[in-house]
């Protein structure tokens, strides 16, 4: 990766044409070839950038630009249309490279296999001799997040999402008109599981006779005191 600040301005030029006013910003260069704008302020994001597939030209200013007080023009050509972007760079503050390495990717903490993961494993936390048939139950249509039997012996289906809005419901919908065919299932009812559910997908659920569960990620980790609750 290469990290040049630099006052410079920029210009987009193709399918729709935007221009940077000089200023002092920072310029990165990545080994996918992408370029990326950046000021000191808009959080993540760049002023501009070029996605890659792109290459990075660099070269003497003309005489007009040279007059201007531009020391060196940078060329970023999309490598699969005539989008480009050009820097003219009147002043280098910094400069730097830096080899990153093989980036192993983000591993997120929460996600929705953690839930269902720990909810699995603690489904007495939901009612008193509760038992789980199976994991990811398989049907024609998918997978059932967990298939539990409660306390006396019915059939729950639990859909589990980090957000639960419409979609997630008209999933666990979809599943219980398959699981109630099977007479050895049948009666199936449903419990929508989520850390977060979207008021409209509670009014749908409560409709179609579907319970919610609001889930506390902490608390199923055990971070939370003793006194914690999923809903």
């Amino acid at each position: 990766m290469r990290l040049t600040i630099a006052r410079c301005s920029v210009d987009y030029i193709g399918r729709l044409r935007a221009h940077l006013p000089l200023a002092t910003r920072l310029l990165v260069v990545k080994a996918d070839g992408s370029v990326l704008v950046h000021s000191d302020g808009g959080s993540y994001k760049p002023l501009n950038w070029m996605s890659p597939p792109a290459t990075l030209r660099i070269s003497e200013p003309d005489d007009e630009a040279a007059a201007a007080g531009a020391v060196s023009i940078w060329t970023v050509q999309h490598a699969k249309s005539d989008d480009r972007l050009v820097i003219t760079v009147e002043e280098i503050l910094h400069e730097s490279t830096h080899d990153l390495g093989v980036d192993p990717g983000l591993i997120k903490d929460g996600v929705e296999a953690d839930l269902q993961r720990l909810l699995a494993d603690q489904i007495h936390t939901i009612g008193t001799g509760w038992s789980v048939v199976r994991r990811e139950y398989p049907t024609a249509i998918g997978p059932v997040d967990i298939l539990v039997r409660d306390a006396d012996g019915g059939t729950v289906a639990i859909e589990i999402k980090r957000r639960g809005d419409i979609d997630g419901v008209e999933q666990l919908t979809r599943y219980l008109d398959l699981l109630n065919r099977d007479p050895l299932l049948a009666p199936v009812r449903g419990i929508f599981a989520a850390q977060q559910i979207k008021p409209q997908a509670r009014v749908l659920a409560t409709d179609r006779g579907i319970d919610c569960l609001t889930l506390d990620y902490d608390a199923l980790r055990g971070v939370d005191d003793a006194d914690s609750r999923l809903f």
